[in-house]
């Protein structure tokens, strides 16, 4: 016969949860309680400030950017992982420019020489409108010119549409006569942050002592 507990039950009713159910409820209890407490941390902290820029204009909200899959100046494939674990700066622009793009290639050359003697480096990407003459063969000469350290990247028109209107960029062909053409593009400058998120944009002029007071803070993690 089972004994009536003090409660009324009988014994074998009272002990109806093991020491394992109740030390799974506990585990529980104290695993909701953390994530409710994180949860009320995460809405409460504000979101990170804007790059305090001189020279170019920070985004309030870091524009991401998307999967995509092209080759570099050496045949090898580029992807989005490129971006990431880094600071980027980016320009869109062709190597039959005759202007605008050698320019602004010098001036990143000499950016990135000065960030070197403060012992800083940023990735400098150039992205090829021009794929039907920019082919890896041409651009590996072509940059090596200004920096054997630039990424040149080129590939599917498609994938580079995409990528261009992901960074907020814009660019068009002009033909100039029968079988001759040119490109109007954008000739801002796209920071990229190493989460692969656009989050400044420079825009001409461009001067590399500028450029580098921004950006020596910005690679040194002080802002």
């Amino acid at each position: 016969m089972q004994k009536r507990t003090k409660f009324g039950g009988t014994r074998s009713q009272a002990a109806t949860s093991s020491p394992l159910q109740r030390w799974t409820i506990v585990v529980s209890a104290v695993l909701a309680v953390v994530l409710v407490a994180v949860a009320i941390i995460t809405l409460q902290r504000p979101p990170p400030a804007p790059l305090d820029l001189q020279s170019g204009i920070s985004l309030p909200q870091p524009r991401a950017v998307p999967e995509f899959a092209l080759l570099d100046q050496h045949g090898r494939p580029l992807t989005r992982a490129a971006l990431q674990g880094r600071w980027t700066l980016l320009f869109a622009g062709f190597t039959h420019c005759p202007d605008i793009c050698p320019t602004t290639l010098t001036t990143l050359t000499a950016l990135a020489e000065r960030l070197q003697d403060e012992g800083r480096e940023l990735q400098v990407l150039f992205l090829s409108l021009d794929p039907e003459r920019d082919d890896p063969a041409t651009l590996a000469p072509y940059l090596d010119y200004f920096n054997p350290d630039f990424i040149g990247a080129t590939g599917d028109v498609a994938e580079i549409d995409a990528l261009m209107a992901a960074l907020g960029l814009a660019y068009i062909r002009v033909p100039t006569s029968a079988d001759t053409y040119t490109i109007d593009h954008s000739t801002a400058l796209a920071l990229i942050d190493p989460r692969a998120r656009v989050v400044a944009y420079f825009k001409p002029p461009l001067r590399d002592a500028a450029l580098a007071e921004d950006l020596l803070p910005v690679l040194a993690g002080a802002r």
